[in-house]
């Protein structure tokens, strides 16, 4: 059990109600094993002659008593234990979550999504029904089993060890099982976290699996998993139902033991009929442990197992920690240098990046090209630090980056990524993710709420909007900025999905912006607005700028040309035209697109930006 032993901190704040629960315990028990001792000396009461209505009336009531007591105790032992088991549950599902948030690009690109959920939600709950009612059935088998034995041997010592022979075997038996347990258990949740993985793919791709008409497939290749799914459940099901007859067996051995030898006892005279009663009633209240004891080893068998992958992320520590670092990036300039970078993703056999040099001054509108694969995504991710240099540093203001705290880094880091990922809670909320506001909950907003907000409450947020060319049209939605957007922004245009995470990175007022290929999705008359409106806001900020449209990067400070990982070129527009080199390649190649597609629309030219480059 070395995994559970990691759980022991969480019951730390509860230790108070741990004890009263415990206590609740060894009451629930006395009064539990006082029922059958009263009964004792109520029958045995019978032989007296002078016995009396009211006298077993006391005694009636004194066992009725006794119950009402333990009753109560044993109540009071379920909501406590089992309520600190819960909120042991909540703290540590909430530690978990706490800590993926903290790890790094390379452990998401290790770890299946499906199996981090599982071990999330199942594994909690495994680990919470060991810490709950597995500790609490441990104690109270224990105090039982302590009462119920020194009564039985009070009674007839010879009796009691005669029927505790059949019991020497369940050391062996709680043992065996116990592995078989915990080792099905483990390829149970495997499987779970297989099968989680398939429906948070299917639910996150629906629109493609109808798209290509594969809903039989996938449904077929779910159904297996979950054949195979039931299949393991059902080898742990034919373990545990085993288990118990079995135990069920031993026990039952004892009974028929004490029937024969405590009869025998009673006809000697040498224990009471009394005796006799409250023994029988002991060795069943000893068989339920007995029996309970089995079901506690297989919620301790599935909580080791479950915490023992909850571990395995715990430990996992990020190559990039948030609070490391001596300098505070919060002040820096933005002036940024490469210095003979190479990179290479964790677990890949080859380099992405090799041998990138170059500077860039605060203020400064850098433009990034390349044909695809060429490397532009991840040399921007460098930035950030969402991944750092394999060989080589990146320098901000003359100091590596790996000096800089990456918490205060990315609050001066505005990145519009490829993906426009929207969060489930309204416009507002997601313009101005990265504000220094006070976070609420999503339930907060009310979808079916019929107000409206025409402006956020945040003129910063109103601002950003603007620039990106979003205000218009969020003005037009008849909640405005109040609008609540579905599983990643899923009632949103692409076009608006990408000014809104343009505008969600405006509005924190970045010293470095970093647009990757930000505005695919919007049409070129729109791009030309955007950019126009950012001419301004760029003057006093770093940008490093990714497109595939060429007419959005000649207007930059200056182009770098990757190809293949390497850097080719560098220059201005006309520069790299004057060379006629892999930018110019590119270049024509678009004019010739834009020409043939404007053919095949009807339209008489080309883009007259482009018409007019040189080559």
């Amino acid at each position: 059990m070395n995994h559970l032993t990691t759980v022991i901190p969480y019951f730390r704040p509860y230790r108070r109600g741990l004890v009263v629960g415990l206590l609740l315990v060894a009451i629930s028990n006395f009064f539990t094993v006082m029922g059958p001792w009263l009964l004792r000396l109520a029958i045995d009461a019978l032989e007296d002659p002078e016995i009396t209505v009211g006298r077993i009336g006391v005694y009636a009531g004194l066992i009725v008593g006794a119950a009402i007591v333990g009753g109560a105790a044993k109540y009071g032992m379920r909501e406590l234990l089992n309520g600190i088991s819960r909120r042991v549950e909540c703290d540590l599902r909430s530690d978990f979550f706490k800590h993926l948030l903290r790890l790094d690009a390379g452990f998401y690109g290790r770890e299946r999504t499906g199996d981090i959920m599982a071990r999330a939600t199942n594994d909690t709950l495994a680990v919470r029904q060991a810490v709950g009612p597995a500790v609490m059935y441990s104690v109270n088998t224990t105090v039982m089993s302590i009462f119920a034995l020194s009564l039985m041997i009070w009674i007839s010592p010879r009796l009691t060890l005669l029927a505790l022979i059949p019991m020497l075997l369940l050391p062996p038996l709680v043992l065996g099982f116990g592995r078989i347990i915990h080792t099905r258990f483990e390829r149970i949740q495997e499987q779970f976290s297989t099968i989680s993985t398939r429906i948070q793919e299917n639910l996150t791709g629906v629109r493609l699996v109808r798209a290509y008409g594969q809903e039989d497939d996938q449904a077929r290749g779910f159904a297996e998993l979950n054949r195979e799914y039931m299949d393991r459940n059902m080898h742990l099901v034919r373990a545990a139902g085993l288990f118990h007859p079995s135990m069920g067996l031993l026990t039952g051995i004892a009974m028929v033991v004490v029937l024969w030898i405590g009869g025998q006892e009673v006809m000697a005279a040498r224990i009471t009929v009394g005796d006799f009663v409250a023994f029988i009633f002991y060795l069943n209240l000893l068989t339920w442990p007995m029996i309970a004891l089995g079901w506690v080893v297989n919620l301790f068998q599935r909580g080791e197992a479950s915490m023992g992958r909850i571990n395995a992320v715990l430990e996992t520590r990020p190559d990039i920690a948030p609070g490391e670092g001596r300098l505070d990036a919060t002040d820096a300039r933005g002036r940024i240098r490469f210095e003979g970078v190479s990179f290479r993703y964790p677990g890949a056999h080859r380099d992405v990046l090799h041998d990138i040099s170059f500077e860039v001054e605060p203020g400064e509108t850098v433009a990034v090209v390349g044909p695809t694969g060429a490397g532009k995504t991840t040399l921007v991710s460098l930035l950030p630090r969402i991944y750092d240099p394999t060989r080589g540093r990146v320098l901000l203001d003359g100091e590596p980056l790996d000096e800089y705290r990456p918490d205060t880094l990315r609050k001066i880091v505005g990145m519009v990524p490829q993906d426009a990922f929207l969060f489930s809670d309204t416009i507002e909320a997601n313009v101005g993710l990265g504000l220094e506001t006070e976070w609420e909950a999503p339930a907060g907003a009310d979808p079916g709420d019929d107000g409206s907000a025409d402006e956020p409450s945040d003129p910063r947020v109103l601002q950003a909007a603007q620039i990106a060319q979003l205000h218009e049209q969020v003005s037009d939605f008849p909640r405005g900025y109040a609008t609540y957007l579905g599983e990643r922004g899923i009632n949103l245009s692409g076009g608006q999905k990408q000014r809104a995470t343009l505008a969600r990175a405006l509005s924190r007022d970045p010293t470095i912006l970093i647009l990757d290929d930000a505005l695919s999705a919007v049409d070129t008359e729109t791009e030309a607005r955007i950019l126009s409106e950012l001419r301004e806001t760029l003057r006093t900020r770093t940008c490093f700028l990714i497109s595939h449209r060429l007419t959005a990067v000649m207007n930059a400070d200056r182009i770098l040309v990757l190809d293949e990982g390497r850097l080719v070129a560098e220059g201005t527009h006309d520069e790299l035209m004057a060379r006629d080199g892999l930018y110019a390649a590119l270049l024509r190649r678009q004019l010739l697109e834009q020409e043939v597609q404007g053919a095949d629309d009807g339209d008489t030219g080309a883009d007259p930006a482009l018409a007019g480059s040189p080559g």
